[in-house]
């Protein structure tokens, strides 16, 4: 039988370096961004200019050190980088694997709540194919996490990509029940799910301001609900911008496995906090699941070309 190759994926890095600039919504101070190309098997890394320690912070689960409103990694030198999830996710959403990530300030510029400008700056700049072949996780048993009523999974597909089904559902009637599921194929997650905004309630924003967070939210990075009216004057940018939210964040937080996933992943009412904890749940137990690359589908095109020749 013919082995069905579909395209052999390469790893990918940035054509050119990228600028960006902003505050960050929980600290509200301001940062600069240099998104620079990466060589291959590096990763996604985010470097702290400000500070005196110059040792990368790998973009990976287990240096998730705080999840409460976003995830923030640290490295074992104690540099810290906060709300990498809507960067990450523009990455894993634009299929962008090697990336060095120059930071003057705490934490990644909001920007507007969502990945869009993550994912305009990477189409302007260009991808460019490395030589190395991009390496997958492909789950091979299903792995559960649950939390009270909440719940996220990952479990084994037929397919190289990764699917995702979540469900969300809220007492107000600006969210209601929503749920969607999606395939994270090339183009698709830049046209879908991208622009979609990070969503809060009024009634928390003194809380989260006493806390210390939220200092830099506005209704220019944020969808704001109160009761069951929405506060933005412009209103939402589509119907289910929520759950459409809600798998954009999953998609970032998913990328700290250290790769893509080929598998399929299903939650009900997931967070921060239960995706990373899904992560670590994968990454300690390495019997579910194994890294791929299309060097075997690549083999077996190359063996079946020389007995035709």
């Amino acid at each position: 039988g013919r082995v069905r190759l579909g395209r052999v994926e390469y790893q990918t890095t940035l054509n050119t370096a990228v600028i960006c600039a902003g505050i960050g919504v929980h600290s509200g101070a301001r940062a600069r961004m240099v998104i620079k190309p990466a060589e291959a098997h590096t990763g996604i890394r985010f470097r702290r200019t400000d500070l005196d320690v110059q040792t990368d912070i790998l973009a990976r689960g287990d240096h998730v050190t705080e999840v409460q409103l976003g995830t923030t990694l640290t490295n074992e030198d104690g540099a810290s980088v906060a709300t990498v999830e809507h960067f990450l996710a523009a990455c894993a959403g634009m299929g962008l694997d090697n990336l060095l990530v120059e930071i003057d300030g705490p934490e990644v510029p909001i920007m507007d709540g969502s990945s869009a400008v993550f994912c305009e700056l990477f189409h302007d700049a260009g991808l460019r194919q490395q030589t190395a072949l991009r390496r997958r996780i492909r789950i091979l048993d299903t792995v559960e996490v649950q939390d009270g009523v909440k719940w996220a999974r990952l479990s084994p597909s037929q397919d190289k990509v990764l699917t995702l089904k979540a469900k969300i559902e809220f007492e107000t009637k600006a969210i209601g029940t929503q749920q969607m599921a999606m395939r994270l194929v090339p183009g698709l997650f830049a046209r879908d799910i991208a622009f979609a905004r990070t969503f809060g309630f009024a009634r928390d924003v003194e809380t989260l301001k006493a806390m210390g967070l939220a200092r830099g939210g506005s209704l220019d990075n944020a969808v704001v609900i109160d009761g069951d009216e929405i506060i933005n004057p412009e209103g939402l940018r589509s119907d289910d911008e929520f759950i459409r939210h809600k798998l954009l964040d999953a998609v970032g937080d998913l990328m700290l496995a250290g790769a893509s996933i080929a598998g399929l992943y299903e939650a009900r009412q997931p967070g921060h906090a239960m995706n990373n904890k899904l992560v670590r749940a994968l990454l300690e137990q390495p019997e579910t699941w194994c890294w791929e690359t299309d060097a075997e589908a690549l083999e077996s095109l190359a063996a079946r070309e020389s007995l035709s020749a």
